[in-house]
């Protein structure tokens, strides 16, 4: 394999690939460096195996960091139509769901991983897996990466590769290191999109519902984000795509020490007053010879019942039409503002992504370049950017590395560093 290279670019993930693919196909010479067995295994596990590589709905409504709208320029370059565009090049007939979700029509994350390790092929860019980085250094004429498989060169540089979540797939937060190393800061990191974890005894009583409902994440005593949904109830705690979009708020809470708790609501569509004659009518009018807990049959999972009658302060076995207004009062609070107080996440093994990373203020977001070090790109997860569930986190990854790697290609094309390529100056023996 040639040591030289007009681009190399750390992580063969959803970004790192996409950089890659469009640095080739603007005529740079291109390396992938991956520490893991093979490419993109990340991307095999995404949409639980059955990859929501996009959505129809964009904004930096869907976005988070400390600067959102960093995200606009890249969205605008490369946005959802392109990224359908592309794959569709590449063999995937996308399939929509839910009016905004796109999946490849195989059903298979597999497909999205394989179509892009062929184009990847086709254009002849080289992937190096087991490669055992040991230290990037920029040097005069671009960057130096020494590795157990050896030293290689490049013009410029992309790093792609990820952030803490999901470390068996590979990223397991060591990308960093070189980052700091090469001048730059970064921002708190957290586990996002992740299970929050719950001190309440009742927990394991309610283990294993799903309901709909809407959680509402406080943080000292302030409401700082919610969302509704299907709620997934475990022994530990709360999981569920609502869940999943509150998340961040309460990590990075939780990293400062302070006091989160989240709020269930079982009867989002109901004000607290409509919910309480709801269950007047339940308990008062139709509830003949039945018990407390029949009279709520049909409206909650049994397992839910029992749990918010005891928080009530209503035995289950009480005959329905002896439960005072106050009983019905709390019952109906407990309905609306079922309280967990939240202890913790499952970590980044069990989340998504990672919220946090490279500092946006230091990056040019219409080319993914480092205001810092010229040549240095970034891609993907590696950044401040994370999405809310549903695609938002791969379009990330598609738009950034489209981005860094055309801007990477046009730089070594330009000669920034060098008035010609380093490949085409060491190929001609110069």
């Amino acid at each position: 394999m040639s040591r030289q290279f007009d681009i190399i670019i750390v992580g063969a993930g959803a970004s790192g690939l996409m950089a890659g693919i469009h640095a080739a196909r603007a005529g740079a010479h291109v390396l992938i460096l991956e520490h893991m067995d093979k490419a993109a295994k990340k991307i095999l596990v995404t949409g639980n195996g059955k990859c929501n590589f996009t959505n129809e709905k964009q904004g930096i409504a869907y976005y988070h960091g400390k600067n959102p709208a960093f995200v606009l320029p890249a969205l605008r370059q490369f946005g959802v139509s392109e990224t359908l565009q592309f794959f569709e090049e590449l063999g995937i007939y996308p399939k929509k769901k839910w009016d905004a979700y796109y999946y490849p029509a195989s059903g298979q994350a597999s497909s999205i991983a394989q179509s892009l390790l062929l184009e990847c092929k086709r254009l002849n860019v080289r992937i190096a897996c087991n490669i055992g980085i040991r230290e990037i250094k920029q040097t005069a004429k671009g960057f130096s990466f020494h590795t157990k498989q050896g030293d290689f060169f490049s013009n410029c540089c992309i790093i792609a590769t990820g952030g803490k979540a999901a470390k068996k797939t590979g990223s397991d937060g060591s990308g960093f290191l070189y980052i700091e190393k090469l001048g730059h800061k970064l921002t708190d990191i957290v586990p996002a999109l992740v299970q929050l974890q719950g001190k309440q005894l009742f927990l394991k009583e309610i283990a294993g519902i799903r309901a709909d409902g809407k959680v509402s994440i406080y943080i000292e005593k302030e409401k700082i984000a919610e969302d509704a949904g299907e709620l997934q109830l475990t022994e530990f705690g709360i999981s569920g795509i609502p869940t999943f979009q509150v998340s961040r708020y309460a990590s990075f809470a939780l990293s400062k020490g302070k006091h989160v708790f989240a709020m269930l609501d079982f009867l989002p569509e109901l004000t607290v007053e409509e919910t309480r004659d709801l269950m007047r009518k339940r308990f008062l009018c139709f509830a003949e010879g039945k018990n407390a807990a029949q009279a709520l049959l049909g409206l909650f999972p049994d397992k839910l019942n029992a749990v918010l009658l005891k928080e009530a302060q209503i035995p289950i076995r009480k005959p329905a039409g002896e439960c005072s207004p106050e009983d019905l009062a709390r019952l109906a609070g407990k309905a609306k503002a079922l309280r967990i107080d939240v202890t913790g996440t499952k970590g980044f093994d069990y989340a998504q992504v990672s919220a946090g990373g490279v500092d946006t203020s230091e990056v040019n977001p219409m080319t993914m370049e480092s205001r810092l070090a010229p040549g240095l790109y970034f891609a993907g997860e590696v950044l401040d950017v994370d999405g809310m569930c549903g695609g938002y986190n791969l379009q990330w990854a598609w738009s950034s590395g489209y981005v860094a790697g055309k801007e990477a290609a046009s730089c070594c094309t330009a000669g920034i560093h060098n008035e010609r390529s380093l490949h085409d100056i060491l190929e001609r023996g110069e």
